[in-house]
């Protein structure tokens, strides 16, 4: 493999190497769908995916209209909020148990922000 051109492109070559790291050991079931989070500079997007059949169970993000209003952002604080707010969503989907993918995200932070206030929210994980 060649060595990525600017700084930008090697710092995307690694982010992709740890999360393909992590997708490698964790697999989401119909029993425990997989988390999986992913936070933008804007943004906060989460799902619920049972990886065996390909689909998703449940998904939330703040580019909908219901966390528009209230203008959530990337940080620790809107991340608590959106956690709980996918958690309460994921519950009432039959959800009770994930497997949690932070992507290329170290658990520190928003992640763990996320993270807390889903399982506050009664997700096991």
């Amino acid at each position: 493999m060649s060595k990525p051109a600017t700084k930008v492109s090697r710092k995307h070559a690694l982010a992709a190497k740890r999360r393909l790291r992590l997708r490698k050991r964790i697999r989401g079931t119909a029993e425990r769908p997989r988390l999986a989070i992913k936070f933008t500079h804007l943004h906060i997007h989460a799902q619920a995916v049972d990886d065996d059949k390909g689909a998703t169970l449940a998904a939330a993000s703040t580019t909908e209209k219901e966390f528009r209003a209230a203008k959530l952002r990337p940080n620790a604080a809107g991340a608590t909020a959106f956690g709980k707010a996918f958690g309460e969503r994921a519950r009432k989907k039959g959800i009770t148990a994930v497997v949690l993918d932070r992507g290329s995200r170290a658990y520190h932070g928003t992640v763990k922000a996320f993270s807390d206030a889903a399982r506050q929210a009664g997700l096991a994980f």
